[in-house]
């Protein structure tokens, strides 16, 4: 679906997909929504829109080719473990080997085929999740705001705009307030473009006058709009010149010229020796990609160099001998050292983590993202709808002049009918806020109210929010911000809908202008003009402590205004206190009648506007924090996770949630006075404080209340200087500088394109909890990476030590006699190592992941312990190697070491041939089994799930989980058993004879292998225990929060003491 090739063919500048009578300019908006046939209140019905999707194809300029299979297949041949492969490939075939030239060609085509084959579906993957990641755009379907990926945008949605949206496509306004764009990228105009949406236009007007329509691509600079979309993909304006605008970019470096243009023949040569550096470093892989994928890129040539030295000792070792066995077995040690497999399996292992993310409402815009998820220390999120449900409900409304009233439960916060009324004369500080008086009808409250009727103008006509009645369903739909809808609903049950009054025939107000919320100034205004007076009113909402001193007037009785004094704001900030205490936002109404003039075209003083207006009261809004963000938070505690909570609430009302979520100690009234200031601070303070002074703190706040935009900058700069790495979330333009500042920037799905453009991951439900999803993936992604990195490295040591150390072994021509035949190696390295590290890549989150501290990402996937584990294992695995070989050569054989046996099969050669046999028996099985043993570098294999009751079974349930580990481990482990028994196969291509009693020696040697390994495992964890009680840290029954915030209660206790 959406696949519809779009043609331009007899297409006019300015008309829609499917013509309309005139260009849309140039018609009403009234006529556009009519030939488009849309609803302009509901929009399109989810079916219809998916009809036109079909019709019409994706809102896109076709500059996605998608997967191509041809350039992926090219990516697994013309690279530099390939062309390795390939090198060895021609060695063999050069001197004539052909059995092994013939082994090294079947790698070479699996390893292509099962690397095209994954990176495929790897691509198809990301392929699908970019979509998710593009920009997205805001459009009513069914009565209901929605968000929508921007390609799924048809003629006819009903979308709205506001500051820091990207246009989705080309919009005929229907509503414009302070509205401008930026059309640079269309009409190379440096200034934004006022919008006129009641303007209509002649038919040939260009796009640069078009005033009543929003061009796709564009960006809202300003003010927000409605409109009609009747333009898609290339049938836009910026689609018609898509061709133009295409830059495929170049990786060839620019010449450094002198100021008048010319440049000496050096330079010339400077920028061909970089540009051929870069091709060359893009082709190893050493300058593409993620961090992660450009070390283990550098990585693998230093294995490469590691294999050339290998390969030089073997032929050394045999005093540079040109036999062909002896070269061949040179060639085969090197290749054991090449992980030919690695940046495939990385490549696999990253989609797989993405594609998982999104299951879990995580779409991941920046690869690089997924491995630093796993070790962020400090989370600073907002509140409202991330912490909270965001589904706000106005609870609370105070008049100074007549009282509070009060909203009863509800179970639908959109429908105004639902819910009892209660009023009580007393004030909020007077009261206790959770009983709200005798319950009356709106009636009876509005009659002979003038002060209600003054609150209730405010809060209904400076406000955004659409609340309507969905005739066709029932019920009732609200679309904007929670917070407006919230006070819009509250409007509506006293029978003062904004729609009511400002649309239809005969509308009693008409809106002249418009201030949006800014946050800066904490406050909106609009300003209205009764029709019935013709009176210009100015009506203003925001932050209390903000508008209060905009006020100069406020009515405490019946008749008479009185003046605004500091006394009187000190007892409304006290009201506010009494309704923050208990988890509500407030926020302050008032008003005034303005008798200024507006201009077409002429900006209205703000601060004229916003001055000597008359407090009209509080509105308290609870919004209850979601169920699982108490847990979620609890479980970052666990993780060793610091959360911190940015709002523009009031203090009282985010103290309140982040007790109630558990950002804050339950009992923080303990602490000592110090660090209880720290911990919740407003945004004037913490930014009054200097760098020096915010580092001199006891701890970072944990709450910061009024917080603007540069405090969330200066938050992540002092978190940086404590050496923490920080993910932060935002939504508005504004907060674009903290997120690109963050080490992980966390866009929410409903914030503006712009913060999501700067983000490194999007939430796609703007939930809290989601952001420790991710970190758990992070984790889980990081700990697979080192799973399958030892895994492969071990394997390496242990091949490379057996095929060094088996060159002691000499016959009497005084060649060495290998205890492994090259064709044994290339099969072991093809058989034990793509296959089965895919599966590691796709393991589940170990049963600890959230109660570690976060990982070291300087050190990264090679930490101490992981090069340790690569040692021992190497280690443990060549010395059973070897002791098995030489058991069957010396211990129970007879310790002849034969004539020319690398070559072929005599009977002097029996038993070298069944002690390389046994050799290779155990080096596959042990390579095989090592994989699940590294499903948790440090449980046991038989006890990996600690809290299982199944003792002695639970180790099967833990390898059946992971299916496509088990199975390749299978196939490894059955494979053995035809190439030892095939005539022909055994002695003519692997060079060794089916085995008897020996298998006893591979069943000994395989529980010594997996003896040595939980040793060395029960070790580590006895080792990590000890290292743990000496750092303090407790695990396990340990209260969480006490654990989290112990170091400041015995702050608070050693500073009574002293007072003692």
């Amino acid at each position: 679906m959406g696949k519809k090739l779009q043609t331009l063919e007899g297409h006019k500048p300015g008309q829609a997909n499917t013509p309309l009578s005139r260009p849309a300019h140039a018609l009403s908006y009234d006529k556009v929504i009519g030939e488009l046939g849309c609803n302009p209140e509901n929009g399109l019905s989810s079916s219809e829109a998916t009809k036109r999707h079909e019709q019409y194809g994706n809102n896109d300029l076709g500059e996605d080719a998608g997967v191509q299979p041809g350039k992926i297949l090219l990516r697994q041949v013309a690279n530099a473990m390939t062309l390795v492969l390939i090198l060895a490939m021609g060695v063999s075939f050069g001197i004539q080997s052909w059995i092994e030239g013939g082994v090294v060609t079947a790698i070479i085509l699996l390893n292509i085929i099962v690397g095209f084959v994954q990176e495929f579906h790897a691509e198809k993957t990301m392929d699908s999740l970019r979509s998710l990641s593009s920009p997205t755009a805001t459009a009513v379907r069914d009565g209901k705001t929605i968000t929508v990926p921007t390609i799924e945008v048809v003629p006819g949605d009903m979308v709205e705009l506001k500051t820091g949206d990207t246009v989705p496509a080309d919009v005929r306004l229907i509503e414009a307030v302070n509205f401008e764009t930026d059309e640079a990228l269309l009409t190379g105009e440096s200034l934004p473009v006022g919008k006129d949406a009641d303007a209509e236009f002649d038919d040939d007007t260009g796009p640069g006058d078009r005033l009543n329509v929003a061009f796709s691509s564009s960006t809202v600079t300003k003010g927000r709009a409605r409109g009609v979309v009747f333009a898609t993909g290339m049938y836009t304006e910026i689609g018609s010149i898509a061709m133009s605008l295409r830059d495929k970019g170049s990786r060839r470096r620019s010449v450094k010229r002198k100021e008048d243009g010319s440049a000496g023949p050096h330079r010339y040569l400077q920028a061909w020796g970089l540009t051929g550096a870069d091709a060359v470093g893009h082709f190893l892989g050493v300058n593409v990609g993620t961090p992660l994928q450009k070390k283990l890129s550098r990585l693998a040539l230093l294995l490469f160099g590691i294999a050339v030295v290998c390969a030089i000792i073997v032929l050394a070792a045999n005093e540079f001998s040109n036999d062909q066995e002896v070269i061949i077995y040179a060639v085969a040690t090197g290749l054991s050292m090449i992980p030919a497999s690695l940046i495939v399996v990385l490549t696999i292992t990253m989609a797989a983590g993405t594609k998982r993310m999104v299951q879990r409402n995580v779409i991941v815009r920046n690869l690089k993202s997924l491995e630093a998820l796993g070790g962020v220390t400090d989370i600073c999120s907002d509140k409202t709808g991330t912490l909270t449900q965001g589904k706000m409900v106005a609870k609370k409304a105070w008049i100074p002049a007549k009282g509070t009233y009060s909203v009863g439960t509800t179970g639908s916060p959109h429908d105004p009918t639902v819910g009892t009324l209660h009023f009580t004369p007393k004030s909020p500080s007077q009261i206790d806020t959770e009983k709200g008086g005798e319950a009356s009808t709106k009636e009876q409250l509005l009659e002979k109210n003038t002060h209600l009727l003054e609150y209730l103008k405010v809060a209904s006509l400076a406000n955004l929010a659409h609340v309507h009645r969905n005739e066709e369903e029932g019920g009732w739909n609200a679309r904007g911000d929670p917070t407006e809808i919230a006070i819009q609903v509250l409007a509506s049950r006293f029978g003062w809908n904004r729609l009511d009054h400002t649309t239809g025939e005969n509308v009693a107000w008409k809106q002249l202008a418009e201030f949006p919320f800014d946050s800066d100034v904490k406050k909106m205004s609009v300003i209205f003009e009764e029709v019935a007076t013709s009176q210009k009113y100015a009506f203003t909402k925001g932050a209390v402590e903000r508008v209060i001193y905009s006020c100069t007037s406020l009515f405490n009785d019946e008749d008479t205004p009185t003046e605004m004094t500091d006394a009187i704001r000190k007892d409304i900030l006290k009201n506010m206190e009494a309704l923050a205490s208990h988890g509500l936002r407030v926020l302050a109404l008032a008003s005034k009648p303005w008798e200024g003039t507006i201009t077409k075209g002429e900006e209205v003083d703000r601060s004229k506007v916003e001055e000597g207006l008359t407090f009209r009261g509080l509105v308290g809004l609870y919004d209850p924090p979601r169920s699982e963000s108490a847990d979620a938070v609890k479980q970052c505690h666990k993780a060793g996770i610091q959360v911190h909570m940015l709002t523009g609430d009031h203090p009282g009302t985010a103290r309140a949630i982040a007790e109630e979520v558990g950002i804050l100690p339950s009992n923080v009234a303990t602490l000592a006075k110090d660090v209880m200031d720290a911990m919740v601070m407003t945004a004037s303070s913490f930014d009054k404080l200097t760098d020096d002074e915010v580092d001199a703190l006891p701890l970072l706040p944990l709450v910061i209340a009024r917080c603007a935009p540069n405090t969330k900058v200066r938050m992540i700069d002092a978190l940086h200087r404590r050496k923490a790495f920080a993910a932060m979330t935002g939504d508005g333009v504004n907060d674009s500088p903290s997120l690109k500042r963050a080490d992980v920037g966390i866009g929410m799905g409903t914030g503006s394109d712009v913060a999501k453009d700067a983000s490194d991951i999007v939430l796609t439900d703007d939930n809290f909890a989601s952001i420790l999803n991710a970190i758990e993936e992070g984790r889980r992604m990081f700990d697979n990476i080192q799973k399958f990195i030892l895994h492969l490295l071990a394997q390496n040591i242990a091949q490379a030590c057996i095929l060094l150390i088996g060159l002691v072994f000499k016959d009497s021509t005084n060649l060495s006699v290998f205890p492994l035949s090259p064709v044994e190696v290339m099969w072991i390295i093809m058989v034990t190592s793509s296959v089965p590290d895919m599966g590691l890549g796709f393991e589940v989150a170990s049963p600890d992941i959230l109660s570690r501290p976060p990982q070291n990402l300087k050190r990264g996937v090679f930490s101490l312990e992981v090069l340790l584990d690569m040692v021992v294992y190497g280690l443990w695995i060549a010395a059973l190697c070897l002791a098995s070989f030489t058991l069957v050569l010396s211990g129970f054989g007879d310790g002849n070491l034969g004539s020319n046996c690398n070559d072929s099969y005599s009977e002097s050669c029996d038993t070298v041939f069944r002690a390389r046999a046994t050799c290779f028996a155990c080096l596959t099985w042990f390579s095989l089994f090592l994989a699940w043993q590294m499903i948790d570098m440090r449980r046991s294999f038989f006890r990996m799930q600690p809290g299982s009751r199944l003792y002695f079974t639970q180790w099967f349930h833990d390898v059946w989980r992971n299916k496509f580990l088990f199975y390749s481990i299978c196939a490894g482990f059955i494979t053995i058993f035809p190439v030892l028994y095939i005539p022909l196969i055994n002695d003519v291509v692997f060079k060794h004879k089916g085995i008897s009693w020996e298998w006893g020696i591979v069943f000994i040697a395989t529980i010594l292998f997996f003896a040595g390994i939980e040793s060395w495992k029960f070790a580590k964890r006895q080792f990590f225990k000890r290292k743990d009680r000496k750092r303090g840290i407790r695990r396990g029954s340990v209260d969480i929060e006490q654990r989290t915030f112990e170091r400041y209660l015995s702050t608070a206790i050693s500073t009574d003491d002293e007072k003692a």
